[in-house]
């Protein structure tokens, strides 16, 4: 199955129309979307927390790493 994504005008009754009577054939199958992009708010939280565990890490890994030097 091919997927097709279109863009219009939401306020043009004619293109509602016809969409409509496209999706009246049968033919075709209206799929919800979902975005996949991280929001930059996400993207703040994930380095925050990266930053966090790579810090502690450091912090815990200090001793062992020392004593093999």
């Amino acid at each position: 199955m091919c997927t097709i994504t279109l863009e219009y005008n939401q306020s043009n009754a004619l293109a509602r129309r016809k969409l409509a009577a496209l999706l009246a054939t049968g033919l075709f199958v209206q799929k919800a979307v979902s975005n996949d992009q991280p929001t930059e708010e996400e993207l703040q939280v994930h380095r925050e927390l990266r930053d966090a565990a790579l810090e502690h890490s450091r912090k815990s890994m200090a001793p062992i790493i020392a004593r093999y030097l």
